[in-house]
């Protein structure tokens, strides 16, 4: 369960690797470690980004400065459990910088339309034939939207997989490729700040 403790010990070399995390064995690695910035699909170059490229800078800079008051918060409560962000508000004006930044939307406008490859864990939304997924959320943890808070939106990507493709364990780790986009999408589960059209899904390896 990600924790108000996990933002205030997390330090920047950390953040750089890792944006959020969910239970310690479920860590996900997501910097492109041992692997070169720009990988080979077919005949198209992906370039390899990580998580926090995608969140601008004053955004992370929040999150790893955490406003005085959590740490009034008992590690463990049910406060300190964000259930609040189960499905995070629209950022307003009361909101003070930290809490706009769990919630941002604000995206990098370098990435739309940019082919890029990701590393991340599979939410399921929509199945098509032989219960294939073909709608999803790619998060950078294991159980966000499921058992612990979702990242803020621009931490989320909505994937698109016409093809469809068989996930057996929702804690497998998977690289995506494909054609990124600065659209937002909202639903029941979270809401993302971009979208991903799926070019091939293979198992994730550093």
């Amino acid at each position: 369960m990600i924790t108000t403790a996990f933002y205030r010990k997390l330090s920047f070399q950390t953040a750089k690797r890792l944006i959020f995390a969910g239970a310690t064995a479920a860590l996900l690695i997501i910097g492109a470690q041992g692997v070169d910035s720009v990988a080979q699909s077919g005949t198209a170059a992906y370039r390899a980004v990580e998580w926090v490229d995608l969140m601008p800078a004053d955004d992370l800079e929040a999150l790893l400065n955490p406003p005085d008051y959590l740490d009034d918060i008992e590690d463990g409560s049910e406060q300190d459990r964000l259930n609040s962000q189960l499905k995070p508000a629209t950022p307003s004006a009361e909101d003070d910088r930290y809490q706009q930044a769990l919630k941002s939307t604000r995206i990098m406008p370098e990435f739309d339309n940019r082919k890029i490859r990701i590393p991340g864990y599979i939410v399921p939304l929509e199945f098509g034939k032989n219960q294939l997924v073909t709608r999803f959320f790619l998060v950078p943890y294991f159980g966000a939207c499921i058992h612990v808070p979702p990242p803020p939106p621009n931490q989320i990507i909505y994937g698109v997989y016409d093809k469809g493709f068989k996930l057996n364990h929702l804690q497998e780790a998977f690289w995506l490729t494909g054609l990124l986009k600065t659209t937002l999408t909202e639903n029941d589960v979270a809401t993302s700040a971009y979208t991903l059209q799926v070019a091939d899904i293979k198992p994730y390896t550093e």
